[in-house]
């Protein structure tokens, strides 16, 4: 069998991102506690064992807030409502209070767990990989909880969506 021909030139970015952008996916809020809680906006969550239970989700590297996370060593990923656009859109911010007007009780880890989330899955930090210009972060899942009676937040070309 005949190797493929790897000479060509890497797939530039924004390419990447439109051809990708066709898979949906759900949005979360990955936070920790800590002296002040953090949290941040992600897309790229998933289930990656059951034993070890295991989950994955990778921060870009220039995030600020994902250093104030590793720091806490245990954090919370918190699976949006489909009705929650405005948290996505308010942990996405940089130089904001996050927490701003947000109603959360803390985690068995400590963590913030959002009010009204679909589910949420709490973790301690497991491992971490280099992912190019993100980390591939891996967790233990140590707690987790879901409300069935929820529809996801889900994000698909750019755009969100209801289901």
């Amino acid at each position: 069998m005949a190797l493929p021909d790897c000479s060509r030139a890497p797939v530039a970015g924004r390419v990447l991102r439109d051809v990708l952008g066709s898979f949906c996916s759900g949005v979360v809020v990955v936070t920790a506690g800590g002296t002040e809680p953090a949290g941040f906006t992600c897309q790229s969550f998933a289930s990656l064992s059951l034993d070890p239970p295991l989950v994955t989700f990778a921060p870009g590297r220039t995030s600020r807030t994902w250093p104030h996370i590793r720091r806490a060593g245990a954090f919370c990923v918190n699976i949006l409502a489909d009705d929650q656009q405005h948290l996505s859109d308010q942990f996405a911010r940089s130089g904001t209070d996050k927490f701003a007007g947000v109603a959360w009780s803390p985690s068995e880890l400590g963590s913030p767990v959002l009010d009204g989330v679909i589910a949420w899955v709490d973790c301690v930090l497991w491992a971490e990989y280099d992912g190019g210009d993100h980390t591939v972060v891996v967790g233990e899942v140590r707690a987790l909880a879901s409300d069935p009676r929820r529809a996801p937040l889900l994000f698909h070309r750019g755009a969100y969506f209801a289901s």
